[in-house]
């Protein structure tokens, strides 16, 4: 795990989130972002090398909604960069580990993520992300033909 790519926060209103954040870190989100699959949109600020992202549901049967129901706004989880997230979901099994998911799914950002259950994380929700690689650039005069 190379360091702490963000920190997750549920919030039931993102526009209010949205303007109070602004308010205390003294600048704009740079990014907000739809994720259907997980029923959640979601907006990041960045914070030195680390960011803040919250996420609020899009459809009461979310994850975040149920999150919410059950225990409030507040934090939600916290993600770690990693080069090879099949590679550390591999070693994080061997440990022992209890994986929400075995294999890496689309999320936010441009990432590939896998999450690991919170009861062996010490209740914390632990969010493994890797950049997903950016398409290849087409030599010029290649692509679309109108």
């Amino acid at each position: 795990m190379k360091k702490i790519e963000h920190i997750g926060i549920a919030v039931k209103d993102l526009e209010a989130a949205n303007a109070t954040y602004n308010a205390v870190l003294g600048s704009e989100n740079y990014k907000t972002e739809t994720v259907e699959s997980e029923g959640v949109s979601t907006s990041f600020f960045k914070i030195g090398e680390s960011k803040i992202e919250l996420l609020a549901a899009t459809n009461p049967e979310s994850p975040i909604a149920k999150f919410i129901e059950k225990r409030g706004e507040g934090i939600h989880h916290i993600a770690f960069a990693v080069d090879d997230i099949k590679a550390e979901i591999a070693r994080l099994e061997k440990e022992g580990f209890k994986l929400i998911n075995t294999e890496p799914k689309d999320g936010a950002d441009n990432k590939l993520v896998a999450f690991m259950h919170p009861k062996s994380f010490h209740g914390v929700l632990v969010e493994l992300c890797q950049e997903k690689s950016p398409s290849p650039a087409l030599p010029k005069g290649e692509g679309a033909r109108n």
